[in-house]
């Protein structure tokens, strides 16, 4: 084996050891996603202390189809009803999460030290693949748009758990999930149907198909009455840890350091964007009388995978969420490039700009 080779696997493995430790910790300290929240802190702050942290490839994808899964399950008939009623509310929040996004842009811009076009595509919380991808067709920075997103999105993982917890009133209602017993001899098979789907998605170029591809499975099975299986909570757990130790790696200390003052802007835009969307999520609530948690975590900030599994662990709605987010990122691929130029018209034409 070259050197260079077992120095990653060394590192990877060593990475993989702090996470599950911060996720053990967290957990035995009573932390909402718990071995998510841990092992992320875990890795980043070993990051910022100069350690050199790596995951494999490999591990995001495995976490994703485990939580795909459990999130398609959610997906029965009646279920599927009550969102299509839901439809114009999740419009309504991915159009007004893009405007509070753009309204944000201003501090990111000021606080930044960046231009208005950069800062609008960093401050909108489309998603850090989906804006990365809009800011290169934009011919944008491609690099500040993926950090000030990625910390905002490890922020939203960091604070919404503890926040929903303590604020939110917890009960079932007509998106909770279902209380699936767990087969072990089908449980193989459902995992192997959703790997498959993630890989069919995969090659045919659909967006975030190691997720939307177990989902579509296993929403398949659930309308066809036929789950399967359903999910140890030990798995689930584990799909937590490999989410949270990808995520940690994604912040390297030489980055942040060089651009002090865009991290800085990315914490002021996220608590402003924050504000906006908790505001929106009271207002959908009212209007159209839907559950305020899942309606929370539908508007919050954050990335779908991430805030998915929020919901699902919690058990907040989660197929609600999943939809709220969905639509957003189809709005955002939609949208944000003429909202860019409908804004910037506008305050330039107010003289602000």
């Amino acid at each position: 084996m070259p050197a260079d080779r077992a120095r990653l696997l060394i590192r990877q493995a060593a990475t993989f050891a702090l996470a599950a430790g911060g996720g053990w910790v967290a957990a035995r300290l009573g932390v909402p996603l718990a071995w998510m929240v841990g092992a992320m802190v875990a890795v980043v702050a070993a990051a910022l202390a100069g350690a050199r942290v790596a995951a494999p490839e490999v591990v995001r994808p495995a976490g994703l189809i485990v939580l795909g899964t459990g999130l398609g399950q959610g997906f029965t008939p009646p279920v599927l009803a009550a969102l299509a009623v839901s439809l114009p509310a999740m419009v309504a929040a991915g159009i007004g999460t893009i405007l509070a996004g753009a309204l944000a842009s201003r501090a990111t811009a000021r606080i930044g030290a960046i231009d208005a076009h950069t800062a609008y595509y960093a401050s909108v919380p489309g998603g850090v693949v989906v804006m990365a991808v809009l800011a290169a067709r934009a011919g944008l920075s491609v690099g500040i748009v993926t950090l000030t997103q990625t910390l905002r999105m490890m922020l939203v993982v960091l604070l919404y758990p503890p926040l929903v917890v303590a604020v939110v009133e917890r009960g079932r209602d007509a998106f909770s999930l279902p209380a699936l017993a767990v087969v072990w001899p089908l449980l193989p098979v459902l995992l192997a149907a959703a790997t498959f789907g993630a890989l069919l998605l995969r090659r045919v170029g659909l967006a975030n198909p190691w997720m939307m591809g177990p989902v579509l499975v296993s929403l398949g099975l659930a309308v066809a009455g036929e789950p399967l299986s359903g999910l140890p909570p030990a798995l689930v757990d584990l799909a937590q840890l490999l989410l949270g130790w990808t995520l940690g790696t994604r912040l390297e200390r030489g980055v942040v350091l060089r651009a002090p003052r865009l991290a800085l802007a990315a914490v002021v835009s996220m608590a402003i964007v924050a504000v906006l969307c908790l505001l929106l999520a009271l207002a959908i609530v009212a209007v159209w009388r839907l559950p305020f948690p899942a309606v929370l975590l539908g508007t919050a900030p954050g990335g779908m995978p991430e805030l998915a599994i929020t919901a699902k662990v919690l058990d907040l709605g989660a197929p609600l969420v999943l939809g709220f987010h969905l639509v957003r990122v189809l709005l955002c691929t939609l949208l944000v490039p003429p909202v860019w130029r409908l804004y910037d018209r506008a305050t330039r034409g107010s003289g602000r700009a």
